[in-house]
């Protein structure tokens, strides 16, 4: 005789905490239960996990984060504005043309310090580099200045910041699943440095086994080639 067990799943991937889930949970993790939270618990909260966003997004690119602009060049302009919420820049590239005629062409990155030593900055000619000025307003400037053999339009990848957190309307975080953990983790240890100074230690090593685990899948799993650059040389 054979038995089969009968084995049965929810079917729904719908497990999206709100702020104020993360928050409680947050607080019970340093041993302040849901009925001794005081609304200055939860100010405190709110800034703890909006300062915890800013934090990620320093530490690495957050890929759940990243869109594609769209920038129209205009003949003889070099320094565009770009959204104040850009963290970064990962990629960028010049399209001329339009429609199914148009052709895209990488452009590459150069530092302050890079632009600065260009001997002829307003030389016009189609975009090669570009130049991200991380500014509180942040800007693009590019290298060589658009002329007018376009149109060109600049796509380009970003990060951006996340968006804010926020108790009313029972809002969810702008963070995928595989970070939910490692976002509760960490403002744990910020809220234990706060309300249970005792229990900091131990929430900042469960925050940075969090992080460590969520930052690890955090990226494209695409092979990586490295090619060394050879150059003649004479002996």
């Amino acid at each position: 005789m054979v038995f089969t067990t009968s084995v049965t799943y929810s079917g729904t991937f719908n497990f999206a905490p709100s702020s104020g889930d993360i928050i409680i949970t947050a607080f019970q993790r340093i041993g302040i239960r849901p009925t001794e939270i005081l609304q200055t618990h939860l100010q405190q909260a709110v800034i703890e996990l909006n300062l915890l966003q800013a934090k990620l997004s320093n530490l690495q690119p957050n890929l759940w984060d990243v869109d594609l602009q769209a920038l129209p060049l205009v003949q003889g302009t070099a320094t565009y504005s770009i959204p104040a919420e850009t963290v970064m820049i990962t990629n960028a590239y010049v399209r001329t043309g339009s429609g199914t005629s148009s052709i895209d062409r990488l452009i590459f990155p150069i530092s302050q310090t890079e632009y600065a030593a260009l001997s002829n900055k307003f030389v016009q000619a189609p975009p090669t580099q570009f130049w991200f000025n991380r500014l509180i307003s942040p800007t693009i400037t590019f290298y060589q200045v658009p002329d007018g053999n376009g149109p060109y339009t600049v796509f380009f990848y970003r990060v951006r910041q996340i968006q804010d957190a926020t108790l009313p309307n029972g809002f969810q975080m702008e963070v995928p699943y595989r970070w939910l953990d490692a976002l509760t983790a960490g403002l744990a240890h910020r809220l234990a440095a706060v309300f249970a100074p005792q229990l900091e230690a131990i929430r900042k090593a469960d925050a940075q086994e969090a992080w460590v685990i969520a930052a690890t899948n955090d990226v494209e799993n695409v092979p990586m080639f490295i090619a060394p650059g050879l150059v003649s040389y004479f002996q």
